[in-house]
Parts: structure tokens; sequence; C-alpha cells
């Protein structure tokens, strides 16, 4: 390949339930190796602001930090987020999110964003001025309450009491007092990095959208965004219809409304984090790709992200995948070069996720004789 080494970048999302992304590319990478031992292979896993988040920005050399604080529902747990200079990514899955409740038992109504308020105030606390959220996964559906009362702000009843955390207790908000917040955070720029842009109410908002994966049935949901409604009078009805004020149970909202939060989509963000542009520079393959490969990957996803940002640095794509649910028109039409997917070498859904490495190796093989001639 003009008599040097041929250069790929691996910067595939998770394949969820299966493989984290780190996994995902060790594997491709063992694959491409073996047909082609010379290859420089760059390793940058990525995500979209979900699961993950963090793990794709310690893979490219950030700091890790780690921070005892409350879980979803109070219980204890750590949470480990990624440091580089003044600037810090916060991955709330991992903080509050489903893969945080004990026991996998949901609870929609007292679940609460109180422990990423934590994590928030220690790396303030650490000198950090500029804070990516990482919304995505959250088991709660408290409008960002929880967070902002663990960095000082009162949320009371028309008795003057501090309410109870989770999203029901909103219903009962009279009066918010933000005068003992963290006075950091006045000077600390907020990003949200999410691929949501639902509004924070109503029928694609917070709790009739994402309620129900979070355990909320029909009168729970109704309770929830009722309670909502409740708080956007009290913090800002205008920032209630704004893109991403209902991504993570209105998270969205309350680090707009209270913190100044910009809202981007979260792979454009991680690109732009972890220099992408830079990496890719004189890359001859960029690999992407995620479990299901869809309808959904198309409005933002992270293999889309990373595809446009690799095309715009005239560098290939190819894609893998669990399965392949996009025709070719479609993938074609998304600007990959070509489309692998496991389901081609094992149809059976749940082989192919219990064997997802070995896969990927046979398919890194596949990439490698396919786009990387000698």
């Amino acid at each position: 390949m003009q008599n040097r080494r041929p250069r790929v970048v691996l910067a595939p999302d998770k394949f969820k339930g299966s493989l984290e992304a780190a996994g995902v590319v060790a594997a491709l990478a063992v694959g491409i190796g073996r047909v082609r031992p010379d290859a420089e292979i760059r390793r940058l896993p990525v995500a979209d602001g979900g699961d993950g988040t963090v793990a794709a920005f310690l893979a490219a050399g950030w700091e890790p930090v780690a921070v005892m604080v409350a879980g979803p529902t109070g219980e204890p747990v750590e949470a480990v987020y990624a440091v580089r200079g003044k600037t810090a990514v916060i991955e709330l899955a991992r903080v509050v999110g489903l893969v945080r409740m004990p026991g996998g038992r949901l609870d929609p109504l007292h679940a609460s964003t109180f422990g990423l308020g934590q994590v928030i105030g220690h790396a303030l606390d650490g000198g950090v001025r500029e804070i990516v959220l990482g919304v995505g996964g959250s088991a709660s559906t408290d409008g960002g309450a929880g967070m902002l009362q663990a960095l000082g702000v009162r949320v009371l009843d028309a008795e003057g009491r501090e309410l109870a955390r989770g999203g029901a207790a909103l219903a009962r908000a009279d009066r918010i007092d933000g005068s003992g917040s963290h006075p950091a955070l006045r000077d600390t720029a907020v990003t949200l990095a999410s691929d949501v842009d639902n509004p924070l109410l109503g029928r694609h908002g917070a709790a009739a959208i994402f309620g129900e994966q979070k355990g909320a049935d029909a009168r729970q949901r109704g309770i929830l965004d009722a309670a909502l409604a409740n708080w956007a009078r009290l913090m800002g009805p205008e920032v209630a219809d704004r893109p991403g004020a209902g991504a993570a149970g209105g998270t969205g909202f309350g680090a707009m409304a209270m913190l100044g939060a910009v809202e981007r989509p979260g792979i454009e963000v991680i690109l732009e984090l972890i220099d992408f542009a830079d990496q890719v520079a004189e890359a001859d393959l960029v690999v992407t790709g995620e479990g299901s490969l869809d309808e959904q990957t198309l409005h933002g996803k992270a293999p889309v992200g990373v595809c446009a940002a690799a095309r715009a640095a005239g560098v290939p794509v190819v894609a893998v995948a669990g399965r392949c649910l996009l025709d070719e028109s479609e993938w074609r039409a998304a600007g990959f070069a070509d489309c692998y997917a496991l389901s081609e070498l094992e149809p059976d859904p749940k082989r192919s996720m219990a064997a997802a490495g070995p896969l990927l190796e046979q398919l890194g093989a596949r990439i490698a004789l396919d786009h990387l001639p000698s």
C-alpha cells in the first residue's frame, strides 16, 4: 500500500449486551493482524453519551478519578470519571443509571440523580471548570432535581421543607433556593453529550417516552409527567421545550435551566475531545459499528458520527455490527463503503452474542482482505 504500513483506525461503539467497545476493538485488531501483521492499528473505542462514554476517554489517555457517591436509590457506589486539564467527562449511566439499580429492581418514582451532582461537585472541588455530561441510560425521571440538590440547590415544598429525592416528589415543589449552590458553577461550562432530542413534557417527553424502560406503568408515567410540569413551572417553562430537555429523565432540563448547559450530539463532542481528526489523519481505513445497525443508527448514533468525521478527512469507512437491518442503499447513503454483520457468520442471535469476540476476529480478517490489499 504505497510502500508503507497500512493505517487502520478502529472506532466502534459497544455491542450492547455482548462486548464493550474496547472488546470490539481488541477482537477486530486480532483479525486484521492475522491478515496484515504489518498494519498500524489505532484503537479509539467511542460512545454517544451513554454507557461506555468515560471508557472511551480513558482509552484515549484521559486520567481516571474515582469517588464514592449515592447510587440511584441512595446505596453507595463507586463512580469513575475522566479528567484532562480542567475538563471532566462524567457518565450518568455509571453513577445513577439503570445498571446501578440494586438487584436490577426498578424504582421509577423515587430514583434520583443525586449521586450525579455529587460527582460534579467532586470534579469542581478538584479544579475542573469544563464538564461534559454523558447522559443516557438513566434510572430516574427527576428532572435533574437530585443533581441540583447535591450541588447545594434547595427544593422546597409550600411549608419550606426540603423535598425527598425522586421524580414523584416534584409534584410538591413550591420554590427553589439556589443561594447555597456550589460557587464554582458560576465559572463552569457544562455540555450535555446526548443523542436524545426529546422535550421535557408531553407525549414526546421524558416520562412518556422513557418512563416504561425505567419501570413506570401508565399511571406512574402520568404522575411523573405532572410532577415534571410543576418542576418546569418553577425552573423555566421555556427551557422545557428545548431539544434534549427530556434527556436522562429530564436531567437535560435541570442542567440547562440551572447550570446553563448546552446540548450537543454526544458522538460529536466525544470525537472532538479525543482528537479524532488528528487520529484519522493519513489513515487508510476507519472501522466503526455497534450492536445493531438500524434506523436509529442513522439519527445521530456513534457509527454515523464517526463515518461523517472520517469521510470529511477523506478516509473510507466500513461498518461492523451484530446485525445489520439497513439495506445496502441505506448504509451506502450514510457514507459506509461496506458493512459486515456477525449474523452473516452466526444467524442465531444468542450464539452470535455469546461468540461475538471470535466472530469479530473473523470479520476483522475479512475486512483486511477486502480493504487492505497487499
